[in-house]
């Protein structure tokens, strides 16, 4: 028999293996899909459930071995109660997870049609009430059904105890999930939370406050000149979701060069769009790496793009203005989050376009949205459709002049000029003198509140 060449048949040894696998996840775990994957776990409602089956799976027998071990006598229930018990907690179950996927699905069909369809991703499916509920009815429902296969003399008395308390559990669950859904889709609800998840995005996004004017790229973009090279963008045509500017602005610091960004957070992006121009030493910047620097998705999401919760409210208030509902006081509620999270942003520093290394020397330029855009996103739709509407007209003037009052000098400019198209809509819409009066009137409420002036915090 010949012997058996070195190295033929003999198994890789386990080191060998975590390097390959070391090296496989490198090449493929990129950033912007890791990023692209979160983002997709974060609004699936799958997700949970699975985690809570793959727990049974695992607590299960320890449960069955420390029962085992222990012997207690805790119930005191025969094989029949038992078995009387499981299949009950199993029918609780199964109709609650019944109910949560039928109610959420009409849920989701009235609010996409009564508020706006944005919602259902940012809002609904993220909301982790009632994710961790449906993963307690799916955990519940499987620990019973896998005990109750297993179910002998003598009868598991932890495991019984164990179903027990999670068959109570569901129920409490179940009937707070009814009431927190009730409350969860009330337009004042649905606005208060786009407001606080939008407020934590502008302090993540402008964590600095400002008490001078944004920076500007134009001195840079004059002194760089035209591009060296363009990157363009490749794949599917998507809407760009985050942008990973710590590894770019590693890139063009590793090769003394500027790298700008052409696109901005929430634009969509085709085939063969630009996406990156080079300037300088940034010309030899492998293009894979800088793509990879980019998440896309298929729509806009809240985690780099403040705007999209202004977009969100605003969309809010335009569809209860519309002729069909005609619903202005819950285009004012809207109103209310606009108006907290323009003046957050008017009192924070809002980066301009560049983006400097540790060092201070501008590596990147990034474009996000100046005070002018949220100004005009948060006003110009909503006073355009509810020209008509007194409570919409004096909740804008209430906006107004609350931020001319409490934001810096260098933000009133656009905030004025919104005031005057505000006077000549209402001198267009009003003939009448009296109700002219009445809606210039400022008032928080739209109609109804008091005149005071607040003091100036």
């Amino acid at each position: 028999m010949n012997p058996q060449p070195a190295g033929r048949g003999v198994p890789a040894a386990p080191a060998s293996r975590a390097r390959r696998l070391r090296t496989w996840l490198r090449n493929h775990t990129t950033w912007n899909r890791l990023y692209r994957v979160t983002s997709y776990l974060k609004s699936a409602l799958w997700t949970v459930p699975l985690v809570a089956i793959v727990l049974v799976l695992i607590v299960a027998p320890l449960a069955r071995d420390l029962d085992d071990w222990q012997r207690w006598h805790l119930t005191g229930l025969a094989v029949s109660g038992a078995q009387a018990m499981f299949q009950t907690v199993i029918t609780l179950t199964l109709s609650f997870l019944v109910f949560a996927f039928g109610s959420l699905l009409v849920a989701i069909q009235v609010a996409g049609g009564q508020l706006t369809p944005r919602i259902i991703a940012t809002l609904l499916l993220r909301n982790n009430v009632v994710r961790y509920s449906v993963g307690l009815f799916s955990f519940t429902l499987m620990f019973a059904v896998v005990s109750l296969n297993r179910l002998e003399e003598p009868v598991p008395q932890l495991v019984v105890s164990i179903i027990g308390v999670l068959g109570i559990a569901c129920i409490a669950m179940f009937l707070f999930l009814i009431d927190y859904a009730a409350r969860l889709l009330r337009p004042v609800s649905v606005v208060a939370t786009l407001g606080n998840d939008g407020l934590a995005v502008v302090k993540a996004v402008y964590p600095e406050g400002t008490l001078s004017l944004d920076a500007t790229s134009a001195p840079l973009r004059a002194q760089l000149g035209a591009p060296g090279r363009v990157v363009r963008h490749e794949g599917r045509s998507e809407i760009v979701f985050a942008v990973d500017l710590a590894r770019l602005v590693a890139l063009a610091g590793a090769s003394d060069g500027v790298v700008e960004f052409l696109p901005q957070v929430g634009d969509f992006v085709t085939a063969d769009d630009p996406l990156f121009a080079l300037y300088g030493d940034a010309v030899a910047v492998d293009d894979g790496a800088l793509r990879e620097a980019v998440a896309m998705g298929p729509e806009r999401t809240l985690e780099q793009d403040p705007m999209f919760a202004f977009r969100i409210l605003v969309d809010i208030a335009l569809k209860a203005l519309s002729p069909a509902i005609n619903d202005p006081t819950t285009a004012v509620l809207a109103m209310d989050q606009v108006h907290r999270l323009l003046r957050a942003v008017g009192r924070r520093h809002l980066r301009g376009e560049l983006i400097p290394d540790a060092t201070g020397e501008p590596r990147v330029i990034f474009r996000t949205p100046n005070w002018e855009d949220y100004v005009h996103v948060a006003c110009t739709e909503i006073r355009a459709c509810g020209a008509s509407s007194v409570q919409i007209v004096r909740r804008q003037r209430a906006l107004l002049e609350n931020l001319l009052r409490t934001l810096p000098a260098h933000r009133h400019a656009a905030l004025k000029e919104q005031l005057d198209l505000l006077d000549r809509l209402v001198d267009e819409v009003y003939r009448n003198s009296e109700e002219r009066a009445l809606a210039r009137i400022p008032d928080v409420q739209g109609l109804g509140g008091s005149a005071r002036v607040p003091p100036q915090d």
